[in-house]
């Protein structure tokens, strides 16, 4: 059996404030929308500001919806960021041709259209798997389908699991998906966009203890 530390992204970052306060707290990665429908879209030049105010041990992630190539590549460039999460109906060729210039997590939504051997055809990615909702692009505040992503885990290299986690279920959510990092947005926020730093800081000792390390196969 191999141990891992899960690691914590923390997403819909909309501000320098909140972006310090994710790494001062111990999160390893912010999630930055450059989705324009949603209610915490920041423009690129604005995340860029972020960027430059964190660590560079904290990864930034832009987060997309059925963008193309080069949007993706404009607005990464223009942020500064070296990991994109691309959300929506992107092909195996297009992940894999943005893979050899940056990070990318391929995310999916758990809903009947979604089968776990899907993930292996995104071996170039990491895998996030959120909830699925009818109109909205993560941050919804419902659950992940956590036997579906348990029975993705073999065939992603890094999987990522998001949806409806917070302080008070994310400890069951790592004993049951065993994922290698955990993604919160609205479960850490007193309003779309604005984060409770309380709140992050009690859901990133959630997840530390009492037992910050999990256990999977090699």
């Amino acid at each position: 059996m191999r141990i891992n530390r899960v690691q914590i992204k923390i997403c819909g970052i909309t501000n320098l404030e909140d972006a310090r306060a994710c790494a001062e707290l111990g999160a390893d990665m912010i999630g930055l929308n450059f989705y324009p429908r949603s209610s915490r879209y920041i423009e690129p030049q604005r995340a860029r500001e972020m960027v430059k105010g964190i660590p560079r041990s904290v990864r930034a992630v832009g987060v997309f919806v059925d963008p193309t190539a080069s949007e993706v590549r404009n607005a990464a460039n223009a942020a500064g960021i070296e990991c994109v999460q691309l959300h929506g109906d992107l092909s195996a060729e297009t992940c894999r041709e943005l893979a050899r210039e940056f990070r990318v997590i391929r995310a999916f939504s758990t809903d009947g259209r979604f089968q776990p051997e899907d993930a292996s055809r995104f071996s170039d990615c990491d895998i996030l798997l959120d909830a699925h909702h009818a109109q909205l692009r993560g941050g919804t505040g419902l659950t992940c389908d956590w036997p579906t992503a348990r029975a993705t885990l073999p065939f992603a290299r890094f999987l990522i699991l998001s949806g409806g986690l917070n302080e008070q279920n994310v400890g069951h959510a790592i004993a049951s998906v065993a994922p290698h990092a955990v993604d919160v947005c609205s479960g850490v926020e007193s309003a779309p966009g604005v984060k409770d730093h309380r709140a992050i800081e009690k859901f990133i000792a959630a997840v530390r203890a009492p037992e910050p390390l999990v256990d999977r196969p090699a």
